[in-house]
């Protein structure tokens, strides 16, 4: 005789914050480094690398240093996730996923591919929206109460008597 198995219903094993933003943060560079390769594939866009400017700026090792910084940060974010103390944690990320925001934003500016540049920008900022809002919304413990009993021993103070 064939026994079939049947399973229930799969298990729900919810992710923890560290897990949450640090896989946030890897979809944010992953997107961001699609995003700069594709876009070798926009027309003139080669030839502008190697007349040496990308967009109107001149490429340089200052250039290409700051650029490497900017894809950087996202990178040690996925570290700093999973290692940094919470509290540091979710300081660092709300404040650097504030700052990308306007920079994810300003690559959609005097671009003639705005629908490619638009998209990608949408992305990137939905992304950083659900990294701010995953540090925003990270739980708290309980603070914790004096014993009720050690309260029930001191008199209680509602006004003061002269």
């Amino acid at each position: 005789m064939h026994r079939t198995r049947t399973a229930g219903d799969l298990e729900h094993q919810p992710a923890s914050v560290r897990v949450k933003l640090a896989a946030a943060w890897t979809s944010f560079m992953f997107l961001l480094a699609y995003i700069d390769y594709l876009t070798l594939y926009v027309p003139g866009t080669l030839d502008d690398i190697l007349n040496g400017v990308v967009w109107k700026l001149d490429i340089t090792q200052a250039f290409v240093v700051g650029t490497l910084t900017l894809v950087a940060i996202p990178t040690f974010m996925v570290v700093a996730s999973t290692t940094l103390p919470a509290r540091a944690t979710r300081i660092i990320t709300l404040g650097v996923a504030s700052l990308y925001v306007p920079f994810s934003i300003f690559n959609v500016v005097d671009e003639s591919w705005t629908t490619y540049y638009g998209l990608g920008a949408a992305l990137e900022v939905a992304l950083l929206a659900l990294i701010i809002r995953t540090a925003w919304n990270w739980p708290r413990t309980p603070r914790a109460f004096p014993d009720s009993a050690v309260v029930a021993d001191r008199p209680l103070r509602t006004a003061r008597t002269s």
